[in-house]
């Protein structure tokens, strides 16, 4: 079993942070994804607020991958697991934010998975790195939509 766990503080609200995360739509202005794959993904709230059931599917590069919602705790949770990946089995993924004194949030992603033996040697450091990124990006994008910054 292979383990990622992420943590970043942002200056963002928490209504803020989890406007974003709940919504698919945005994950391509703020993530290391290149599009939601809309003819995969089932159940999208038009409004945004995706629901427990609901499949995400997001590309990158040639690869599509979908995530299925599987908890959602208005503002401290969202978790998800794998519902279709090629690189992957059982992944089961959490987010928690959590308010910070200054009226920020700490965002704390965490997911577990396996693989195969050769993507096992690779995908490890890899996805660390790619959810790091991922992370940074919702806190970056968080920050600059309270600041009034880019319209989607």
């Amino acid at each position: 079993m292979h383990t990622y766990d992420i943590t970043v503080t942002t200056t963002a609200s928490p209504e803020t942070v989890w406007k974003l995360l709940v919504d698919a739509r945005s994950w391509p202005l703020w993530s290391r994804v290149d599009s939601l794959d809309p003819a995969r993904s089932v159940g999208l709230d038009p409004g945004g607020d995706d629901g427990v059931g609901a499949v995400r599917a997001f590309r990158t590069g040639r690869t599509v991958t979908g995530e299925r919602l599987t908890e959602k705790a208005e503002g401290p949770l969202l978790a998800y697991e794998g519902a279709f990946n090629p690189s992957m089995r059982d992944y089961r993924a959490r987010v928690e934010l959590t308010p910070t004194p200054g009226s920020g949030t700490v965002i704390h992603w965490y997911g577990t998975y396996r693989t195969g033996r050769l993507t096992g040697l690779f995908l490890p450091r890899y996805l660390r790195r790619f959810m790091r990124g991922m992370a940074e990006g919702l806190a970056r994008h968080a920050e600059e939509e309270q600041q009034g910054g880019p319209a989607r």
